[in-house]
């Protein structure tokens, strides 16, 4: 991608943020489901670092997935798609704050639009990192990107069972503050928190995960009613497919030839792909 049409993807993402209306924002896999949510009509896309990982069978949140693979899938989804690419780049893949820059340079040069920088440690016996540590990540992250690459500020508190919403502010105010452009606490239990984030960081966007698995999801209108300007799906969109798949499995193997008939074409994808 040109450093012009790189440019022009930024500012068609950041002008995301920026409107009146709450955007949402679909978590894609491969080429063919970019250009399907494309042809739906969204503006954007997002990279899942755990779908990711699952679709080279490895686990999410404890680095099996290198800073390269991911730079070289979000370029993929970006160069197919033609749609702004936001990257989901766990910690910023790097022991330090130099290294998380690095990692944002990196996504600048390869043309994304938006890269997330969470908190986390890839260590699940202590997943999330230290205040201060985790605040300094950001600000590095933040000197990059700034009028470059929207920067996502993360925690994973609610991710990995911290449960307590009184940090989980303190963490997304003390990012706002260190230059994310945007918020985010995925898994906050109910409008309540959704609410107190919101304003907490205002006017800086927030951006909320809904995941339909977990019972009943808030609607379009309730969100952007508290002012959420962005959702994102996570895994929702790959595991709604993988589902119809193992549905599809489960009725092959007992000798239905007709189980994995599709109201897709596959002629339709080639189409996607050559127009």
């Amino acid at each position: 991608m040109s450093d012009t049409a790189a440019q022009a993807c930024y500012e068609q993402f950041a002008e995301l943020h920026r409107g009146p209306d709450t955007f949402i924002m679909p978590n894609v896999w491969d080429g063919p489901s970019a250009l399907l949510f494309k042809e739906a009509g969204f503006k954007s896309i997002a990279t899942s670092s755990a779908t990711l990982a699952a679709m080279l069978g490895r686990i999410d949140g404890i680095h099996a997935v290198s800073r390269d693979e991911h730079l070289d899938h979000a370029v993929l989804l970006g160069s197919v798609s033609g749609l702004p690419i936001n990257g989901d780049f766990e910690d910023g893949y790097g022991k330090t704050p130099e290294d998380v820059r690095a990692t944002v340079d990196a996504a600048i040069a390869r043309g994304l639009a938006g890269i997330g920088i969470e908190d986390t440690t890839g260590d699940p016996s202590n997943p999330i990192r230290d205040f201060d540590d985790a605040v300094r990540r950001i600000e590095a992250a933040a000197s990059a990107a700034h009028g470059q690459i929207v920067l996502t500020g993360r925690t994973d508190n609610l991710l990995w069972g911290v449960s307590d919403i009184d940090d989980t502010i303190r963490r997304l105010t003390a990012y706002a503050e260190a230059g994310a452009d945007v918020l985010y606490a995925p898994s906050l239990p109910d409008m309540a928190s959704i609410g107190a984030v919101v304003r907490a960081v205002a006017p800086k966007p927030v951006n909320i995960l809904v995941d339909p698995a977990e019972g009943s999801p808030p609607t379009l209108t309730e969100l952007q009613a508290i002012g959420v300007r962005r959702i994102s799906l996570g895994v929702a969109g790959y595991t709604h497919a993988l589902g119809a798949t193992r549905e599809a499995a489960v009725k092959l193997a007992k000798g239905d030839l007709a189980a994995t008939a599709s109201n897709l074409n596959f002629g339709h994808i080639i189409e996607l792909i050559q127009g």
